[in-house]
């Protein structure tokens, strides 16, 4: 810690903490007093207290107090969390379960609130205080899927029974082992202490970082149409994930905007330690309006996502998670339009609408998407560097084969009900790490794969 100061006499300084405080006493002369208080806490971070232009001209004194406060870090001198810091988390975990009705402890060590649906946490946001909350979508257009229809009809009941036990579709989560939240309650899994003691700030904790350099992507993505859904079958994995702010997702997402200010929203499965504090397998849901920078998170870790559903946690963790050699397991993820209330639904398996966006917090999206994505994402600070990080995509294998993969992509267009997706195209950011592959020709319903172990001998 270090105090920087230059004054006159009748100044005076007093230094509480973090907070200086600038008085005077006296008037002899002309002064001029910049002071600057200056503490570099854990891993750099920089508070800084700047007060300038203070003027006194023969027996009046005018200043001018310009006083610009930056807090990146709720961090001491030594490293140590501040106790401002450690209050404000209290006091933000008082607010988040102080309307739970009802507490489930799940065998995995997650604990589940049951919270009243009309005070979840969505409704702190400001443009959601007057929300009326759809409890049901007006219209599903996956129920129109004419290739599925089709091919009901012309596949033989062998054909089928063998498709059907292929993929085992997953739609139960550990914590409902436990117990159940009654009808007028959504189940909100309970953010821990310590994660969010570990955020950069409050505001931060659950938020992708904005750079798109420390992210990777294979995926495949429709464009040139004006989208109003996109739906999936995603296989679940439990991928290697290196480091604790690092993390491995799959998912469904639709997109709006520029390469540094895009709107996005998607759903899928993930491992982040960072926002649930280990490497499990989990579903999630995220959202932003400007590319990352001052909105958006997963799932109800911020206002802005409104769950209906009394069944399904985001967050939770799925199960069952298949094993090498077992039974293949996958997830099926709809998000798609209301065309009335323009809210934009999320679908899990192929009855259970979780919740949904409302169009109050987006500027463009709420219309409809420019583009649907299908694939993986890993971030890591140590993409595109030597040494690579040893984070998994996916499965951990590269594509084809027994990769990752994502069947049956649909997308809901000006086209009255779901469609396979036309103008696709497919790319990876890092081919020797994790890559793709597209396959279309000589079949009646295209496959992705996709995935990598991150660092290997092409990828160092």
């Amino acid at each position: 810690m270090s105090l920087f100061k230059w004054c006159s006499n009748g100044m005076h300084m007093m230094l509480f903490g973090d907070v200086l405080a600038i008085y005077s006493s006296s008037e002899k002369g002309n002064c001029c007093c910049v002071s600057m208080h200056v503490v570099y806490g854990q891993k750099g971070a920089l508070n800084m207290v700047i007060v300038a232009a203070f003027i006194a001209m023969r027996s009046k004194v005018i200043f001018i107090l310009l006083m610009l406060l930056i807090t990146v870090s709720g961090t001491n001198s030594d490293g140590t969390l501040s106790k401002q810091r450690i209050l404000e988390v209290e006091r933000k975990l008082k607010h988040l379960r102080k309307h739970s009705l009802k507490t489930i402890q799940s065998e995995d060590g997650d604990i589940i609130d049951c919270v009243n649906i009309k005070k979840q946490p969505a409704f702190d946001h400001p443009a959601l205080k007057d929300h009326k909350i759809q409890m049901a979508p007006s219209y599903n257009s996956a129920k129109k899927d004419p290739i599925e229809r089709t091919r009901s009809k012309t596949k033989s009941a062998m054909m089928k029974q063998k498709d059907d036990e292929s993929y085992a579709t997953v739609t139960s989560q550990i914590w409902q082992k436990s117990g159940s939240c009654p009808k007028g309650t959504i189940p909100v899994r309970r953010i821990r202490k310590r994660e969010l003691l570990k955020a950069h700030s409050i505001n931060e904790y659950g938020r992708k970082k904005p750079s798109f350099l420390n992210r990777q992507k294979a995926i495949v993505f429709a464009t040139g149409f004006r989208y109003l859904g996109g739906k999936g079958d995603i296989r679940v994995f439990s991928p290697s994930v290196e480091k604790d702010d690092e993390y491995s997702t799959a998912q469904v997402s639709l997109l709006n905007g520029s390469y540094n200010d895009y709107e996005c929203i998607e759903s899928g499965w993930a491992v982040n330690p960072s926002v649930y504090g280990d490497r499990k397998t989990r579903l999630f849901v995220y959202w932003t309006a400007d590319g990352s920078h001052e909105t958006g998170c997963f799932d109800l870790t911020c206002p802005g996502f409104i769950q209906t559903s009394n069944e399904i946690a985001l967050g939770a963790a799925i199960y069952p998670i298949p094993v090498p050699g077992g039974l293949p397991y996958q997830i099926t993820i709809y998000i798609y339009k209301d065309l009335i209330t323009n809210n934009w639904w999320v679908q899990y398996g192929e009855n259970t609408n979780i919740g949904y966006w409302p169009p109050e917090i987006f500027r463009a999206i709420c219309y409809n998407a420019e583009s649907v994505e299908w694939g993986g994402e890993v971030y890591s600070t140590t993409v595109g560097h030597t040494p690579h990080t040893k984070t998994q995509m996916g499965n951990g294998q590269f594509s084809r084969g027994d990769s990752a993969s994502i069947l049956r992509m649909r997308v809901h267009d000006n086209y009255p009900s779901l469609k396979i997706p036309e103008w696709v195209q497919y790319y990876s950011d890092e081919y020797n790490c994790y890559d793709v592959y597209y396959q279309s020709d000589y079949l009646e319903d295209p496959e992705f794969y996709y995935g990598g172990p991150g660092s290997n001998l092409m990828c160092p």
